[in-house]
């Protein structure tokens, strides 16, 4: 008999079935389409449309070491080393499409939304002005009042019309409503899997290690709308009931103390800070950029689909922000924060002081900034991190743990 593979096995699969999908994909006559990680990937999936997302691409770059010839490129062109280096990296990939490391193939349409990142608007648009494609925006607007307005939805949903009658004419068929239910219902089972699957680094002891979702989390941005994606999920709670059992975890460590960690990793130094962390017997059990895939709605309801990628947080208000953080460490029993002052993302960075003050005023948990860069490996010191993280263990060695209050 075949014996089972376990998650680390069956997401190598998985995402080698991805890519080899991409790559062979025009010769199948579909399109390829480059999109936003948060874009709504139902529509595309409908119409039998490849998506590729260059922020990926940026993240395996750089945790595999391969940026530094394209931010090098990108400031070569003129462009400004104060802009996202995903956006960085993007500009100067685009000029060969020729990594060592990994690649996408060139699109045919680009697609962007603007639930999560403001500069991506501006990068895509480039790119698709540089290869001569065809660009279309969705624009979901920041919400002053905590959640996205009726008005909103309106406007979002008159933009997803819009973008169905401009994908018949690029595909040159129907848009396949049909599918579009199908592919609902599997992204929800997706939405609910992930969760389930990462809701296990709130248990105590945490059977995982949190900073797996890092690596987890690619499934659920690139393959949203797939069932093999809720298989893979639905295995690792799995491997998590049965660590449970055991009384066992992937943490390594000793889990003294549970922290948050707010903000996109470090991808060229993940092991660098997993092992600085692990090293202070601190274990990662919560974390709002992972939960950022969680993406539900109901079924068969255009508006809800709407209402669900417009309530991003990114794009929410303070006391949102505030709320989702405060939600979070809650929830994952965290005894303190770690903040990553994050030089790309800017409108987290910016928020992010007032962010900190608010979720220390409510529930008194010590944190530490850190300076740092999702991709760019010249934007961290691991000395500084270092540091700041001994300096978070021995503030919260002086506060009660979690369970303890």
């Amino acid at each position: 008999m075949e014996e089972k593979m376990n998650s680390k096995q069956m997401l190598e699969k998985l995402q080698a079935e991805y890519m080899d999908s991409l790559f062979k994909a025009h010769e199948r006559g579909q399109k390829v389409a480059w999109v936003n990680g948060l874009f709504p990937q139902e529509f595309l999936e409908a119409m039998d449309i490849q998506a590729a997302y260059p922020e990926n691409l940026a993240a395996v770059l750089g945790a595999k070491k391969g940026v530094t010839p394209y931010l090098d490129r990108c400031e070569e062109l003129g462009y400004s080393s104060d802009l996202c280096s995903y956006t960085r990296l993007g500009l100067g990939y685009q000029e060969d499409f020729d990594s060592d490391v990994s690649n996408i193939p060139r699109p045919d349409i680009i697609l962007n939304c603007t639930n999560i990142c403001g500069l991506c608007v501006k990068w895509f648009e480039n790119t698709a002005k540089r290869l001569n494609v065809p660009y279309i925006l969705i624009d979901t607007p920041f919400q002053p009042e905590y959640d996205a307005t009726e008005s909103d939805v309106d406007y979002i949903v008159g933009q997803f019309q819009d973008m169905i009658r401009r994908l018949e004419e690029f595909c040159g068929k129907p848009f396949d409503y049909e599918k579009f239910s199908r592919v609902m219902k599997t992204s929800r089972r997706v939405a609910a899997s992930w969760k389930r699957a990462t809701d296990y680094v709130q248990r105590m002891p945490s059977p995982m290690n949190g900073f797996n979702m890092f690596n987890y989390m690619v499934l659920a941005v690139c393959c949203r709308g797939k069932e093999t994606t809720a298989d893979y999920y639905d295995l690792i709670s799995e491997e998590m009931e049965e660590l449970l059992q055991k009384g066992e975890s992937q943490f390594k460590g000793e889990q003294k103390h549970r922290i948050m960690w707010e903000g996109i990793a470090v991808w060229p130094y993940l092991g660098t800070t997993y092992k600085t962390l692990q090293a202070n017997d601190m274990v990662l059990t919560g974390s709002f950029y992972p939960s950022e895939w969680c993406v539900d709605y109901a079924q068969d309801d255009i508006r809800s689909l709407a209402r669900a990628y417009a309530n991003r947080p990114p794009i929410g208000s303070l006391q949102r922000q505030v709320d989702v953080r405060c939600g979070i460490m809650e929830c994952a029993h965290c005894d303190g924060a770690l903040y990553h002052v994050n030089r790309s993302c800017k409108i987290l960075s910016f928020m992010q002081p007032a962010v900190r003050k608010a979720v220390y005023e409510r529930n008194h948990k010590p944190y530490v900034t850190f300076d740092g860069d999702q991709t760019d490996p010249n934007g961290f010191s691991p000395a500084q991190f270092e540091t700041r993280v001994q300096a978070l263990r021995e503030t919260m060695e002086g506060q009660p743990k979690a369970g303890e209050r």
